[in-house]
């Protein structure tokens, strides 16, 4: 079962995030609670974690601004 990866809500008033740099390769073996990719929104810049382990599948590029809930990657 895949687990998704998805902009998360981390404000009241967050609306969209810049994914700004995957920390993990694609396609790395990945453990729950591991660092994998860095989200920019307008107020502050945070490292979101792995919610489970597997193998990290990246589907949508770094450096690019997503609407709350888009799916980025998953973890298979």
């Amino acid at each position: 079962m895949s687990t998704p990866l998805t902009i998360p809500k981390l404000q009241m008033s967050t609306t969209e995030g810049t994914l700004a740099e995957w920390l993990v390769d694609d396609g790395a073996e990945v453990a729950e609670g591991d660092p994998i990719y860095l989200l920019e929104t307008d107020k502050s810049a945070q490292e979101i974690e792995a919610p489970a382990s597997g193998k990290l599948t990246q589907k949508l590029a770094a450096g690019e601004t997503y609407p709350v809930g888009t799916e980025i990657g998953e973890i298979v």
